[in-house]
């Protein structure tokens, strides 16, 4: 693994690239514009970080790197995006708002689209519920004229750029996904922060509910970590994919990925699950049916990877455990073109 995030590097020179050994390259936060041509022969790599830097575009002999699962490309140059990417068969995680491509979808929504703003004066901070990489979250009350006292979560972003890309791209995120019963849904923007602080007002999440694993570490590189004792009974894991896939399709249907899709961004108990965390959610291509097509079968990728990792840790009767198998197996297909679009997913697991 190699990292230099925030170094003002503008140039990576070839030489500078171990291309037997890499599997995982962290260039955040420079001002790169150009990559070597040798990063495609990285044959190890699994996870490329390149989110705010000044690429215009990617390099093509990455298409020869068939162990990507995980490319941040937000906060960029892009105008487009490369259509090899879409061939790549392991990459299931991909995070490219903050570019051109969609910068004017992203600009709409922020100017135009109808969400609540909340005034800062409304709002009394209480503790701090978690943090992660673009915000701190908190315990709130909301005080608005005429209303209940109302008890919610108000995020507060950091400044500036995160692994996954700029707040403002995770505002679009979740202003376009708005509510729904398995997101974590939203109330309204914040507006008048004394320092200028963007930030989120949203529901309170139930307090029982759990992260359903922790993030991937150095040494799983692109796998979560999951608790060595866990065991799911099957009401629970059908509950967990049931309701993480009806939440991915509702953001594809309101035109956006979510592109972290993973199990450390999902909240669980025995009767409800959440999909969280919508930091490398990018804006879906609605003028070029064909990318956005593609781009959503990247994320049926990433579910069948989560599928696999409650197949093992799960308690099923045989039916279900075969019928699990088989679904598991089409998401996760070499050829991207032929994994099921998320309303066959959703269709498929409705009925068990």
């Amino acid at each position: 693994m190699i990292g230099f995030k925030a170094n003002k590097i503008s140039h990576v020179s070839e030489k500078s690239i171990p291309t037997t050994t890499l599997r995982w390259l962290i260039l955040t936060d420079n001002c790169v514009h150009e990559l070597p041509q040798t990063l495609g022969d990285c044959k190890q790599l699994q996870k490329l970080m390149l989110a705010g830097n000044q690429l215009s575009q990617l390099p093509e002999t990455l298409a020869q790197c068939q162990n990507l699962e995980l490319l941040r490309i937000s906060a960029n140059r892009l105008h487009e995006l490369p259509n090899w990417l879409f061939t790549l068969p392991k990459l299931a995680w991909l995070a490219y708002a903050g570019n051109p491509i969609s910068a004017s979808r992203e600009q709409e929504v922020l100017t135009q689209h109808g969400t609540a703003r909340i005034d800062w004066q409304t709002l009394e901070l209480q503790q701090l519920l978690g943090q992660g990489a673009s915000g701190l979250t908190y315990r709130g009350l909301l005080r608005q004229q005429n209303q209940p006292l109302q008890t919610v979560a108000v995020k507060l972003f950091k400044s500036g750029l995160t692994s996954d890309g700029l707040p403002q791209s995770e505002m679009v995120a979740n202003i376009l996904a708005d509510s729904h019963l398995n997101l974590v849904g939203l109330k309204g923007i914040l507006l008048n922060h004394p320092e200028g602080t963007l930030g989120l007002v949203m529901p309170l999440l139930e307090a029982e509910l759990s992260i359903l694993a922790d993030p991937p570490s150095f040494e799983s590189c692109s796998r979560d970590v999951y608790q060595a004792e866990t065991q799911f009974t099957q009401a629970t894991a059908l509950n967990i994919l049931k309701s993480v896939a009806n939440a991915a399709l509702h953001m594809h249907q309101r035109g956006i990925m979510h592109g972290d899709l993973y199990a450390h961004n999902i909240l669980y108990n025995e009767h409800h699950a959440v999909l969280s965390d919508l930091g490398g959610a990018s804006c879906l291509p609605l003028a070029n049916a064909d990318h956005k097509q593609q781009l959503q079968q990247i994320e049926s990728l990433a579910f069948g990877i989560l599928l696999e990792e409650l197949l093992t840790r799960s308690t099923l009767d045989r039916n279900v455990a075969t019928f699990l198998r088989q679904l598991h197996k089409d998401c996760t297909q070499q050829r991207p073109s032929v994994r099921p679009m998320f309303d066959d997913i959703v269709q498929r697991l409705s009925i068990i």
